[in-house]
């Protein structure tokens, strides 16, 4: 399943095209629609989202109400654009760039005359776009019951015990554990995603006063992919290697620097016996582990165990203070541009990647089961996990 995403921040609309999708899936609007909103959510979010309405309108690819197998073509209209067309159109050339942005390399990589063709197309306002993408993948992976989520587990110097809530990762069915959907819930009503009440109460406050010094922040969030089955991805190239996909599609969302899997960013501390998950096996559930501190991927496959990962996220480059920058055609020093901006984007990072991750997911599963038709992939999906019933 390839996809291209197109639009600038402030242009009439951000496009997206996926190919490769399979036919035969009913697709469910207000599902994708749920998927953008979510991404728009988030204490410490900007202005801009109180004016955006995310929505998608499909233009191809779907025949009452399930897809063809034809590429799926869709639009999302930015609302700001009627109130910004007139001003960025007599606009003078910003000169100033940000640093830890793409202004000045964007700059000077296509000569522009104004960083301001560079931050159209650079800004986060893209991953909208690969949110509805990714719903689409989500919608693929539910026929397998496949659950993705995620939650904030720090922002700037505030963080919870991972230790609370390590059991609930590794053991996640909404279908089978009650629990489950009570700790999504308490997720989901968090205006920082964080599940820990008195957390997020210390974080929002710390969010407030960075807003009020006129700075911003970053932090750490998991995303974990419940109800895999072993066998996804490959070791014998080192470019189907998932966790080496994966990995690249969660780096590409802007301000994101540094993925862990499971306790990967513990694991030089820790000596083989104490890391390895080691291997059991019962009758009625087949091998498992006891532990997870691969993450659920060893050899670049999926093992059985969720995929577990850990995203560090930096603060944002654009702030209300702002810093030391170059005036390029004088190269004096200034200040660099401000433009509204998010305080802290961790919650909204979040969910761009719980897409990012649902898309490379369903490559892998379409590469292992199949891509043209849903029933040819649940016939080899269902043969499949008999095979491993009777191994």
């Amino acid at each position: 399943m390839r996809f291209l995403t197109a639009g600038e921040s402030h242009g009439e609309a951000l496009t997206g095209i996926i190919e490769g999708f399979p036919s035969g899936i009913k697709i469910d609007v207000d599902f994708i629609n749920t998927e953008l909103s979510r991404r728009q959510m988030g204490f410490g979010r900007g202005q801009r989202m109180s004016i955006e309405k995310d929505e998608i309108k499909i233009i191809s690819g779907i025949r009452k109400g399930r897809t063809t197998g034809a590429p799926i073509s869709f639009i999302i209209n930015n609302l700001d654009w009627k109130n910004q067309k007139e001003r960025l159109e007599i606009e003078e050339d910003i000169l100033n760039p940000r640093p830890g942005h793409a202004d000045l390399p964007g700059f000077l990589k296509y000569r522009h005359e104004s960083i301001r063709s560079v931050l159209e197309r650079s800004s986060a306002r893209e991953t909208a776009v690969r949110c509805a993408i990714g719903a689409f993948a989500k919608i693929i992976l539910k026929e397998f019951s496949i659950f993705i989520f995620s939650f904030v587990s720090r922002i700037g110097n505030v963080k919870i015990d991972d230790s609370l809530f390590s059991n609930i990762r590794r053991g996640f069915n909404p279908e089978v554990n009650k629990n489950d959907w009570d700790f999504l819930s308490a997720i989901e009503s968090s205006l920082v995603r964080c599940p820990d009440n008195n957390a997020t109460s210390e974080m929002i406050k710390l969010i407030k006063k960075t807003a009020e010094e006129g700075d911003s922040l970053g932090g750490h969030f998991h995303v974990i992919a419940a109800g895999l089955p072993p066998g996804l991805g490959s070791y014998v190239h080192w470019d189907k290697r998932l966790d080496a996909k994966i990995a690249a599609a969660i780096i590409s969302i802007p301000s994101v620097k540094a993925i862990s899997f499971g306790k990967g960013w513990e694991s030089a501390n820790i000596k083989g016996t104490g890391y390895h998950d080691e291997i059991f096996y019962d009758g009625s559930s087949g091998f498992y582990r006891k532990t997870n501190n691969a993450g659920g991927i060893e050899g670049g496959m999926t093992n059985g165990e969720p995929v577990d990962i850990t995203v560090a996220a930096k603060a944002i480059p654009t702030t209300a203070k702002g810093l030391r920058t170059v005036q390029i055609n004088t190269k004096k020093e200034a200040i660099s541009f401000k433009e509204r901006a998010d305080t802290c984007a961790i919650p909204s990072a979040a969910i761009v990647a719980e897409s990012m991750l649902a898309i490379e997911l369903c490559n892998a599963f379409q590469d292992k089961f199949g891509r043209d038709n849903i029933e040819e992939i649940t016939k080899n999906y269902n043969n499949y996990i008999d095979y491993l019933k009777n191994i």
